[in-house]
C-alpha cells in the first residue's frame, strides 16, 4: 500500500487575491475551481504534483484565525532569491531574506502570503542527511 501527501487546504479572506499570489507570484498552476453555496475553492499545483487548495467560505467575516496548529508552507524552488524578490515586489511581507543555512544543504527565505500564512521558499543544494540540524550529533 502506498500513501502520499496529496494536497492541503487553507482558508483565505479574498480568493482572487490569494489565487493571484499563488499563481502569478509563486508560479503554481490553477488546476480547477469549486463553487458551492457555502464556499468557493481553487486548487493549484506545482511542477511535481503537490497541490494547495485555497478556500473562501461565504460566511467568513474578518481576518483568518490562524490559531497555532499550522506553522508554515514549504515551496521548493531552483532560485530562492528570484522567487523571494518576486514575492517582495508583489507586496508580500518579508520575514527572512534568502539565507544559506549552516546545518542543512539549503538556502531558505520566508515571506507571508496575503492572509499572513508563513511561506518558506527552499532551494536545495545537495542531499539532506537522515538527521540534520544543530544538535543532530545527539542522534
Amino acid at each position: 500500500m502506498k500513501t502520499t501527501v496529496d494536497q492541503f487546504c487553507i482558508n483565505v479572506t479574498d480568493l482572487e487575491r490569494s489565487v493571484h499570489f499563488y499563481s502569478e507570484v509563486l508560479g503554481l498552476a490553477v488546476t480547477h475551481r469549486i463553487e458551492t453555496p457555502d464556499f468557493r475553492e481553487v486548487v493549484l499545483a506545482g511542477e511535481t504534483g503537490g497541490r494547495i487548495q485555497l478556500a473562501c467560505h461565504r460566511s467568513q467575516q474578518g481576518p483568518i484565525d490562524h490559531g497555532n496548529a499550522f506553522w508554515k508552507l514549504y515551496l521548493q524552488s531552483d532560485d530562492c532569491k528570484r522567487l523571494y524578490d518576486r514575492c517582495i515586489a508583489a507586496g508580500a511581507e518579508s520575514i527572512t531574506p534568502p539565507t544559506r543555512l549552516e546545518h542543512w544543504p539549503v538556502t531558505a527565505a520566508f515571506v507571508r502570503d496575503p492572509d499572513g500564512y508563513l511561506v518558506e521558499i527552499l532551494e536545495t543544494h545537495g542531499e539532506t542527511p537522515a538527521v540534520s540540524g544543530p544538535g543532530s550529533e545527539k542522534w
